[in-house]
């Protein structure tokens, strides 16, 4: 769980039997600040996590802190992002990692916010991660989260300013980001969190409207992916929730989409079955 400059480590197993000691330790990197995202490496060996208010990804050596102790050795290094870097996702075949900035380096003011997409070499930020960047790519304006589809050939990204879900290929991403851009998907006020559902057909966008602007709402929108990846109308209806929809996860083969209302402080279960 991100927390400060790194991450909290929580024994699942204790924390489910609500045991003593479930908390293991802390990942704490060098004048680090505003954590925001952590995943972890495909082998579980290292995680990673975006630092918003340090402008970079900070990557511990999570193997070695639960094999030996937690200190200062845990810590491996930055990874240089860009402006209040946030959303993180890694491809599924874990050799990349992807994060999005709210603002490219090099903006004369905080209200440019024409952020970027970076993909991440995973096994040189393992080494040195300060030279792990392979690609970046404009990704409209404060793009705040990052999925990738399941076969990682598609990375799916929210621009809260831009009010819109662009779709970038990885390949054209990492080989040259120039032509990476594949999709664009005006969605409602302030689109944050988001999931693929249906097996891949369709992509939920949690419309936050943050901000409470003047006439929106709340709200999933619905996208057909195909239809996005063509250049065709791809937006299917809107499913109502709490007040700012900020977080979505999908546990496969089991439940619904679940979203974090985070002003209405609930979770809510999607059924994508009765969804437009």
């Amino acid at each position: 769980m991100a927390d400060g400059s790194g991450a909290v480590v929580i024994d699942v197993a204790r924390a489910e039997g609500g045991a003593a000691g479930a908390v293991v330790g802390m990942l704490s990197s060098p004048a680090g600040a505003g954590a925001a995202e952590v995943v972890l490496s495909a082998d579980d060996r290292f995680a990673l996590v975006t630092l918003e208010i340090s402008n970079s990804l900070a990557v511990f050596d999570l193997h070695k802190v639960l094999t030996t102790a937690f200190g200062p050795s845990d810590f491996v290094g930055t990874v240089p992002l860009g402006i209040a870097p946030v959303g993180l996702a890694v491809s599924p075949d874990g050799h990349w990692i992807y994060a999005t900035s709210q603002s490219g380096r090099g903006e004369a003011r905080a209200s440019q916010r024409t952020g970027t997409l970076t993909a991440i070499d995973l096994r040189r930020a393992e080494t040195r991660p300060a030279d792990a960047v392979a690609a970046v790519v404009p990704a409209g304006c404060s793009p705040v989260r990052v999925i990738t589809s399941a076969d990682g050939k598609v990375l799916w990204v929210t621009a809260r300013g831009s009010v819109a879900v662009f779709g970038f290929s990885a390949t054209r991403l990492r080989a040259g980001p120039g032509h990476a851009l594949v999709a664009r998907v005006q969605a409602g006020e302030a689109p944050v969190g988001l999931a693929l559902g249906d097996h891949g057909r369709r992509l939920i966008v949690a419309d936050s409207n943050r901000f409470r602007a003047k006439g929106a709402a709340s709200n999933l929108a619905i996208v057909d992916v195909a239809a996005a990846l063509a250049g065709r109308p791809a937006f299917l209806g809107l499913i109502p929730t709490g007040a700012f929809p900020r977080e979505m996860t999908v546990i496969p083969h089991t439940n619904p989409p679940l979203v974090t209302d985070y002003l209405s402080e609930q979770v809510q279960a999607v059924s994508l079955a009765s969804a437009p």
